[in-house]
């Protein structure tokens, strides 16, 4: 690596501007939203039947709509903004469980899809942001403060299935998911969580502009902005190496998918039942937890980054190759150890990809971060809306198929992109 152990540890403390700070407020606050938000969702369509399943179609499908402008949005009205303002679509959405109707779950979904398009986009430009900083006041190199900061981050997120689940369990623990009042409570309980993390987020300090003062959003109006958006949206597009990464980035959401629609309804379920579920998704948030946290601290570059990607592709292929040629259900110990064992697996790859995603993003795109991460959600949640959607007419072994050839063909892409760009990013690097 290109950071010593002695500068690594000087990134967790000791900082003038205590961007370390920032990032630990911005982690438990996502922390506190999303083990509402996810731990909900995945009771969509135990609580919600057809409703909540096309609800969340829905919701992704606006994701990526919005996905498309959020640069706009976030440059428009800046990163702090847009993660404050991205937190009221959640908590709406989770306030919508307590009436759960067309009426008020489509609108919530609109408008989720909206919130966590800027909140998203708005995380990855704000991280982003205060480690180039941290680097730059500390004279360290970019890839390091960027692989510690990111990793911190995805490895408190990935806690949120773990936390989430045990609430659910502890206040489901009856078995009466139906129960109107037991799932009343358990949406307060939600609410009450994103109350505190939205509060939480007021707390971070905005981004600096290279001459040290605070940024805002952007300075230029409103409709010269709008005039530039058709180009924002394009320019991305016409980068080879976006190009290169988007295979990576579908592929992130179709495993997230997966996990969520899939893993959790045909493989643990028959196994180990309804209520195992919870269980399942908590150990899969708990390695996804300690991977990123982990692979954080050995991003250097793009080899770095190329070495933890492929690790965590082979870590998932062999889960899918398991479940599609030697998977069998069992009874006992084992029956219950396997779909446990594949989900630390699959967290664990989860967590690489995330990380390493995130970072390489921050790396590549020093010039148009929001637009980068604008990319990333687009092509993210739509995987994640096709799921969802095609569900219900796809069997486990032709989803498991399509996962396989994704995996293969954004490994080559992300391969031929390391190979084309390591010798001008280590250049700049070096200068």
């Amino acid at each position: 690596m290109d950071c010593g152990i002695e500068e690594g540890s000087a990134l967790l403390g000791g900082d003038r501007r205590s961007y370390t700070r920032d990032v630990h407020i911005l982690s438990v606050s996502f922390l506190l939203i999303f083990l509402a938000y996810g731990a909900s969702q995945n009771l969509q369509s135990t609580l919600n039947k057809e409703l909540g399943t096309i609800s969340l179609g829905i919701l992704y499908l606006s994701f990526t709509f919005f996905s498309m402008v959020a640069s706009f949005v976030v440059r428009l009205i800046g990163s702090k903004n847009s993660l404050v303002l991205g937190t009221t679509g959640y908590w709406l959405f989770v306030a919508a469980n307590l009436k759960p109707s067309w009426l008020t779950m489509v609108p919530a979904s609109l408008y989720l899809g909206f919130s966590a398009s800027i909140i998203w986009v708005g995380q990855g430009t704000y991280l982003t942001s205060i480690a180039r900083s941290h680097a730059k006041d500390h004279g360290l190199l970019e890839g390091p403060v960027l692989g510690i900061f990111m990793g911190e981050f995805w490895a408190m997120f990935a806690c949120h299935q773990l936390f989430g689940n045990l609430v659910t369990l502890a206040l489901l623990r009856d078995g009466k998911e139906g129960s109107t009042s037991s799932t009343s409570l358990l949406m307060m309980v939600f609410l009450f969580s994103m109350t505190l993390g939205t509060i939480l987020m007021f707390f971070i300090k905005k981004c600096e502009t290279e001459d040290g003062r605070e940024s805002e959003g952007s300075s230029v109006g409103f409709c010269d902005s709008l005039v530039t958006l058709p180009r924002m949206i394009i320019t991305p597009l016409l980068d080879i190496r976006m190009l290169l990464i988007i295979p990576l980035l579908a592929y992130s959401g179709l495993q997230s998918a997966f996990v969520w629609a899939e893993f959790t309804k045909d493989v643990v379920t028959p196994a180990i039942g309804v209520s195992g579920v919870g269980g399942a998704m908590a150990v899969y948030g708990a390695f996804d937890a300690a991977c990123s946290i982990t692979v954080g601290r050995f991003t250097s570059g793009l080899s770095s980054i190329t070495f933890v990607v492929f690790g965590g592709a082979v870590a998932q292929a062999a889960v899918f190759v398991w479940l599609l040629l030697g998977y069998r259900l069992t009874n006992g110990v084992l029956g219950t150890v396997y779909p446990l064992l594949m989900a630390a697996i699959l967290g664990i790859g989860d967590g690489a990809l995330k990380t390493q995603i995130s970072a390489l993003l921050g790396l590549v795109f020093k010039h148009d971060t929001e637009g980068a991460f604008s990319q990333l959600k687009v092509w993210e949640s739509a995987a994640i809306a096709t799921v969802f959607f095609l569900s219900p007419y796809l069997s486990l072994q032709a989803m498991l198929i399509i996962l396989l050839i994704m995996l293969c063909l954004s490994i080559v892409s992300f391969l031929f992109l390391t190979f084309q760009v390591e010798g001008m990013y280590n250049h700049s690097e070096s200068q």
